[in-house]
């Protein structure tokens, strides 16, 4: 009678503990401690009390035996270990630590996202209109309010709420808007395919609280780098500057007899002309009336630029940078991989990450009294500057090539001391005489306009031609890396945009590292794949434990 008595009480052993998962998962499932969650909840633990409670009466002993003491501990160590690991947990969520170990740190915020939000002078709010939010979209918008008060959002039926839906005038379901002050902004539309970007809220973010619009001009009219799309052109990076809140231009001094007065930032992408000597001086008229310049030279591109760059100390090297790990990494002895940067605020946050520069040259820099210059992108120790690329394989020669680290980007800055490009009152400068000369209709206003505070009537142009009194100057020895598939390339766009963005004199806080789209991981399979992966995972696998536990059991027997 009593092992009868045992044989039920030992099976509640799992009965009790299994009542009591079901309670909890009817807790968890309701929301609420309802009479039946309740109720499984202490039958189950009822029952585990009685098993222990008379375990030791129906089999004696049973405490005193060495399995039972190996189980006991091992529960305990087990229910130890989960105790350790929930109270961790408690203490993570409640101290707001997060740790991102994703490829591209896509639950962090990238730097520039978090630089935009805390510096919100007033606050901004995110409508999403949208009954149904995406918990992505939550969790980014949540991301970004942990770092900034001043940010606000909320998720809005069209349906129920009609006066916000009239005041912003929404045409369809999941449109997303951002609203600042008095100033509205539509940002995206969300459905279940594009959910809220990152990259287009720290954009429209930095769009809608700016009070300026910068002018970006690419030389053209010398082959230079086309802004198309296609391979080799600089269509992605235009459409960074635009979404940036630049405004892109392109500019042709052979028609032209000064740069536009709006320039924020001309840039020279690798002509394959040498520019007119009128062109050069037009040029660096501009740079003494403090004005910035990107220069971004391949080899083998001569553009008639040596007497400007000498000015300022510098000067490209004609041999090709080459890089061990660049074919390590399936990119080419060609391609340099750098991850070692200067101290500046276009490189500040770029600490051992990566970019990447395919045929480039080194920039060497002679010191220039009155000139500050700062390496940008510095090569690693076993690269060099290889003279002759029809010697194969390519070794380097201490007679004849350069032993790295290398500089592959420079950052300039020089005073304007010049009293012919300042004058006291703001007043239209004298240009030189050799300079190109202007036309009437031609003429254009100083780069360099009256403090706003004792005139309230500059216009917006000039306004954005309000500069330090300093001039600007970014050289490479490479184009290639801002190019149409190579921009997209780890921090290329990064070091691209960063770089327009300090010679455009923005503030420092902006300059950063941009947000990361997510990278698309799926596994296209082809109609026979998926059939051997589904017998792969039906049958073979099944198959083989089974064949496996039968051997073993052969075996002990």
């Amino acid at each position: 009678m009593i092992k009868k008595y045992w044989l039920y009480l030992k099976y509640s052993l799992w009965l009790g503990p299994m009542l009591s998962l079901m309670g909890i998962g009817a807790r968890i499932v309701g929301g609420t401690w309802s009479f039946i969650a309740l109720g499984l909840l202490i039958a189950g633990i009822v029952l585990i009390g009685l098993w222990v409670l008379f375990l030791d009466s129906f089999a004696p002993g049973f405490w005193g035996r060495r399995s039972t003491q190996v189980g006991t501990n091992a529960f305990l160590a087990t229910l130890s270990v989960l105790l350790i690991l929930g109270l961790i947990n408690f203490l993570a969520v409640r101290s707001g630590i997060r740790v991102d170990l994703t490829e591209n740190q896509l639950f962090t915020l990238s730097p520039l996202s978090q630089r935009v939000v805390q510096n919100l002078e007033q606050p901004l709010k995110v409508w999403v209109f949208n009954p149904n939010p995406n918990p992505a979209d939550r969790r980014l918008l949540e991301n970004y309010r942990r770092y900034g008060s001043n940010l606000e959002f909320k998720f809005v039926d069209p349906q129920k709420e009609l006066r916000l839906t009239e005041k912003f005038d929404v045409q369809s379901l999941g449109e997303v808007y951002l609203e600042y002050g008095s100033e509205r902004q539509l940002l995206q539309t969300v459905n279940q395919i594009e959910r809220l970007s990152e990259i287009k809220l720290t954009n429209g973010i930095a769009k809608l609280t700016s009070d300026r619009t910068d002018t970006v001009y690419f030389l053209q009219g010398h082959g230079e780098t086309p802004l198309e799309p296609g391979e080799g052109g600089l269509f992605q990076a235009v459409n960074a500057l635009e979404d940036k809140n630049f405004t892109v231009a392109t500019l042709n001094l052979t028609q032209k007899s000064a740069v536009p007065p709006d320039a924020s930032v001309v840039v020279i992408a690798s002509p394959k002309e040498p520019l007119f000597e009128a062109e050069v001086k037009t040029l660096e008229a501009y740079l003494a009336q403090g004005g910035s310049l990107l220069v971004m030279f391949n080899p083998d591109i001569n553009p008639g630029l040596d007497s400007l760059l000498a000015d300022w100390g510098v000067e490209f090297d004609e041999r090709i940078v080459i890089d061990p790990s660049g074919q390590l990494n399936g990119f080419g002895l060609a391609t340099s991989i750098v991850y070692n940067y200067g101290a500046h605020p276009i490189t500040q946050d770029f600490a051992e990450r990566y970019s990447l520069y395919p045929l480039a040259r080194s920039v060497e820099t002679t010191p220039v009294e009155g000139i500050e210059e700062t390496p940008l992108v510095i090569t690693n120790e076993e690269t060099w500057a290889e003279s002759d690329l029809e010697e194969q394989p390519l070794d380097f020669n201490p007679e004849s090539d350069r032993q790295g680290p290398l500089n592959l980007g420079v950052a300039l800055s020089r005073p304007i001391t010049d009293a012919a490009a300042i004058t006291e009152n703001g007043e239209d400068v004298a240009n030189d005489s050799e300079a190109s000369p202007q036309s009437d209709e031609e003429e254009t206003e100083p780069i360099l306009k009256e403090d706003s505070a004792t005139s309230p009537t500059i216009s917006d142009a000039e306004k954005a031609q309000e500069k330090d009194t300093e001039s600007r100057l970014v050289v490479f020895g490479n184009s290639d890396f801002a190019t149409n598939g190579w921009f997209e390339q780890q921090l290329n766009g990064d070091v691209f945009l960063n770089s327009i963005s300090w010679l455009s004199n923005e503030e420092e806080e902006v300059l950063s590292i941009r947000p990361k789209e997510p990278e698309n991981r799926r596994i296209n399979l082809t109609e026979g794949q998926r059939a051997a992966f589904s017998w792969t995972v039906l049958l073979f696998v099944p198959l083989f434990g089974f064949t496996t536990a039968g051997f073993m059991w052969w075996q002990r027997r």
